[in-house]
């Protein structure tokens, strides 16, 4: 018997070690919380550590629940804002940022190094293929993993040492994951072994999006987005489309920052659009709650990024709010056209505007999809993705 597994079988329960470089700061910190969400679902069936860089404000080793939070430094702290929000928009929004890629996997590789000698984990749970991936392969090669590729990782890395980077995460990988089947062929295509290669997109809250909205009324007319102001979001696309509706009886709500805020706030001068910024979650729940409509424009960017299942369209279906998505990988997995939403062709604001306009003046339809999508959203909540997520650990013990 091997030592880890005699420390497991003494303990009661396998050890899991998760690694991700996005991971919300504190409970009211706007940053997505679907890996805080999932590992605290994982942390009811493994004794559970997430390992993730340090951002302002952050503590260095704290207790979540019933996870055990640690974060390492990997930067003089006057500059150490690489893993403050999404890599790669930091990467755009700031050349000199590159400077702190090589010692962010170094660091990264080095307190993986020491937290699998303490923690003594049984499985690994790596949230993206670069940088944790990697690392894993620097600093853990004996351990069990799945790998989760959410999207960026896949779409928007395509330069020569990153492709041979993914594929040799990839191939050591005991199981891979994605969040669609669009995203899990280019997995395949990239090396990775069918047969370990499975769809299984991260989990919305529901309980609390529906709870923190209880009892709000749905502003007559209001359209909401919510979601990073980049390109891939859509969101120029959007206003486009919403000069073409007729300029009375409805209004946007924006919830949400990033590098394009200006630039999109001076795109919707003149119309009845507020920019709210980011929200923590009950805030964004509220928002959901005061929506008729939530708009989820998603296209491909210029890098080739895309979306692959954003929980924000997931928890706006959790609130019962009609969706009116992109037609692309990944939001079809959730929205049944005419049946929980609409979709509509990618970057076609006249086809966009033509359906928001439908269901502006349809309320018996808004209704329907809006039930439907509370019915659907079900099938994607936290513990429907955690259950399976454990499950899949567990056949790698």
């Amino acid at each position: 018997m091997s030592v880890r597994a005699a420390s497991t079988r003494g303990a009661g329960r396998p050890r899991l070690l998760v690694l991700s470089s996005t991971f919300p700061a504190a409970p009211d910190d706007p940053t997505p919380a679907f890996v805080r969400d999932l590992a605290t679902y994982q942390s009811t069936e493994f004794e559970t550590l997430v390992l993730v860089p340090r951002v302002p404000g952050s503590a260095r080793r704290e207790r979540v629940g019933t996870l055990t939070v640690e974060r390492f430094r990997y930067f003089p702290r006057r500059w150490e804002d690489l893993a403050d929000g999404a890599i790669l928009e930091n990467l755009r929004r700031r050349r000199s940022r590159w400077l702190q890629v090589l010692p962010l996997l170094l660091a990264e590789s080095w307190a993986l190094r020491r937290a699998v000698r303490r923690h003594r984990p049984d499985v690994l749970h790596l949230h993206w293929m670069l940088p944790q991936g990697l690392a894993a392969l620097i600093a853990a090669r004996r351990v069990p993993r799945v790998v989760t590729a959410h999207g960026a990782d896949i779409y928007a890395l395509r330069d020569r040492v990153s492709v041979w980077s993914k594929r040799r995460v990839l191939r050591r990988a005991d199981a891979v994951t994605a969040m669609n089947a669009e995203m899990t062929g280019r997995l395949v295509e990239l090396g990775a072994a069918p047969e370990k290669v499975h769809v299984l997109p991260m989990g919305a809250d529901v309980d609390t999006v529906r709870s923190a909205g209880a009892g709000v009324e749905r502003v007559p007319g209001r359209i909401v987005f919510v979601g990073r102001l980049v390109e891939k979001k859509g969101v120029a696309v959007l206003l486009d489309a919403l000069r073409l509706l007729e300029p009375d009886g409805w209004s946007m709500e924006v919830v949400g920052d990033g590098p394009l805020r200006a630039e999109l706030e001076r795109r919707a001068a003149g119309l009845p659009v507020t920019f709210t910024g980011s929200l923590p979650r009950g805030g964004v729940a509220l928002a959901y709650a005061r929506a008729e409509i939530v708009a989820v424009p998603s296209v491909s960017a210029a890098s080739g990024d895309q979306d692959g299942l954003p929980v924000a369209l997931l928890e706006a279906m959790a609130a019962g709010c009609p969706v009116v998505g992109s037609d692309i990988a990944g939001i079809d997995t959730a929205v049944v056209d005419g049946d929980s939403g609409l979709l509509v062709p990618p970057g076609d604001p006249a086809a966009l505007a033509g359906a928001l306009a439908g269901l502006l003046a349809d309320p018996d339809r808004r209704a329907k999809l809006g039930a439907a999508a509370r019915t659907r959203a079900d099938e994607f909540s936290v513990a429907a993705a955690g259950h399976r997520y454990c499950a899949l650990l567990r056949s790698l013990l």
